[in-house]
């Protein structure tokens, strides 16, 4: 037997129709970009210069640099994905567990170690020039941090090492900042007892100047997701 309708049951059969019918009106009037809004995923992945060798959590790169953008009205999510000691070589191994599946961008600060250590420029050309070519397919923005290197391999080593960073940022389309530790090199106050790895401070002032590239960077992927959202 059919149960009889009371004033209360029809009553809340119309609140749940009305509420359904919002949802719908809701859903249709929302833009379809507007998931846009959420952070960026920016991923700093290159050595110890990312990671922050012996500095506290918060004093590391990708921490200060964070702070720095959400203080500028950024949206982001800032992923060290740094490992002390790393070469170009490494840092290609790695590749695809370092770089998550949802990241936009890329600050590339790989080559130093390939500079202390003498490596061929040809062999670490090779090795980033492979990691562009994985981020650009999977259209990951990039900007890469160069790294001049010693002059003690001489000056043959000095300019095809140096003109590499150059080089495939025009190749690939990223973007380039020169030198990571600009400003901070060589300063005794801003450095580690070992004179080559930046303070709490130095990486601050490294944020400090690598800030407009990042935000570059950041305006890269905003453009990408409106291109995306109108296609």
């Amino acid at each position: 037997m059919k149960p009889k309708q009371t004033a209360s049951t029809f009553t809340g059969q119309m609140v749940r129709a009305i509420a359904l019918v919002n949802l719908w009106l809701l859903a249709a009037m929302t833009p379809v970009g507007a998931d846009d809004a959420r952070p960026i995923r920016i991923v700093a992945f290159g050595d110890s210069l990312t990671a922050g060798y012996q500095l506290k959590q918060d004093q590391a790169f990708p921490i200060q640099l964070a702070a720095a953008l959400k203080a500028k009205g950024h949206a982001v999510d800032v992923v060290n994905a740094g490992v002390s000691g790393d070469t170009t070589a490494a840092g290609l191994a790695r590749f695809d567990w370092a770089v998550p599946d949802d990241t936009e961008a890329v600050i590339l600060a790989l080559g130093a170690n390939d500079a202390l250590r003498g490596i061929d420029p040809d062999v670490a050309r090779h090795n980033l020039d492979q990691i562009l070519t994985k981020l650009r397919e999977r259209n990951i923005d990039v900007l890469i941090a160069g790294m001049p290197p010693p002059k003690n391999w001489g000056k043959d080593y000095e300019d095809r090492f140096g003109a590499m960073y150059a080089d495939l940022a025009e190749t690939h389309g990223a973007l380039l900042y020169p030198f990571f530790l600009d400003g901070v090199a060589l300063d005794p106050k801003l450095n580690l007892a070992d004179g080559m790895h930046p303070t709490g401070e130095g990486i601050g002032i490294i944020v400090e100047k690598i800030l407009p590239d990042v935000e570059e960077l950041i305006r890269r992927v905003e453009a990408r997701r409106g291109a995306g959202s109108k296609s």
